[in-house]
């Protein structure tokens, strides 16, 4: 299988959604490499930064579970990164 190093960048403007958004993150832990979460209290907003290791359609299914999520907005960025494993 191929696998690819990627970083989602992740905006939540709806506090109420947070909950479905970590379950989701659970739910994919085995290819999460590392998250980091950042409040911008002033604008009412958090910043998320995921880095992934894991093919690219893992990688897209997430990406787009994480979209359909109301208040949420994501991008993904790859790198050029490619194990084969």
């Amino acid at each position: 299988m191929e696998k690819r190093v990627a970083v989602m960048g992740i905006i939540v403007e709806n506090m109420e959604t947070v909950e479905k958004l970590n379950l989701l993150l659970h739910e994919y832990a085995m290819y999460i490499i590392g998250r980091m979460g950042i409040p911008y209290r002033e604008k009412k907003i958090s910043i998320i930064s995921i880095a992934i290791d894991a093919s690219q359609d893992v990688i897209s299914s997430l990406s787009g579970k994480i979209g359909k999520l109301p208040g949420i907005s994501v991008k993904t960025a790859y790198s050029n990164v490619i194990s084969h494993e």
